[in-house]
């Protein structure tokens, strides 16, 4: 690819983080329980000194470390980069959460509407960072690794992904809190939802990749 296509990929991408970072955000503000990719660092940040975007970096980044793992020899070097990104996500949802600092709503109605919108702000966040062709954020290129090792379909294997964390979450605000926090109906929403509308994005808005000239990066 030429420089105007890598700096246009780029910038595709990073406006895709950082809506999926919003997404991420509104989600937690809308207090049913934030989206499954963040349910991890959201329920941990309620009880640890530290923000859900610092212990996002954390979360990541072992997810890195897995993706070495599955992949030993065929792991690229150039994935490392995808620390960088875990780093400037992080930063991302700290930002959206300061911004959206005087959202909080205190009727259920709203509260749904608030978790449904997010979920498709993520679902588009997503489809934009996978389209860009360039990096991933960890979650997501583990979840790729899983897809292409399986011979499975992105959409699904993120499905069951983001069951596995919403787990793994209940678990931990089990362990030290000993009790259910963070984790509620809007979070268990969004983990059957973020991987349908990935999948909606992808098929819907193919020809409008196509025409701003996001082709499918062959790998």
């Amino acid at each position: 690819m030429s420089k105007k296509e890598y700096l246009k990929r780029y910038l595709f991408f990073f406006l895709g983080l950082y809506i999926l970072a919003f997404g991420i955000a509104l989600s937690a503000k809308a207090s049913l329980g934030t989206s499954p990719v963040a349910s991890i660092p959201y329920v941990l940040s309620l009880t640890l000194p530290f923000t859900m975007g610092q212990l996002t970096i954390v979360i990541q980044s072992v997810y890195i470390l897995i993706e070495i793992l599955i992949l030993r020899k065929n792991f690229r070097p150039f994935q490392l980069l995808q620390l960088g990104v875990v780093l400037l996500f992080g930063w991302f949802n700290d930002l959206s959460l300061t911004i959206l600092s005087g959202v909080s709503p205190d009727h259920y109605a709203v509260q749904w509407f608030l978790c449904l919108l997010s979920t498709f702000i993520i679902g588009f966040g997503v489809s934009m960072e996978i389209r860009s062709g360039v990096l991933t954020l960890a979650v997501d290129g583990l979840v790729l690794t899983i897809s292409k090792v399986l011979q499975a379909e992105f959409g699904k294997v993120k499905t069951i992904f983001d069951c596995c964390q919403v787990a793994i979450a209940v678990i931990c605000s089990f362990v030290i809190s000993h009790k259910l926090m963070g984790v509620r109906e809007g979070t268990v929403a969004a983990a059957i939802l973020v991987g349908m509308t990935i999948k909606l994005y992808n098929k819907k808005l193919n020809r409008f990749y196509e025409r701003i000239g996001l082709v499918p990066v062959q790998k």
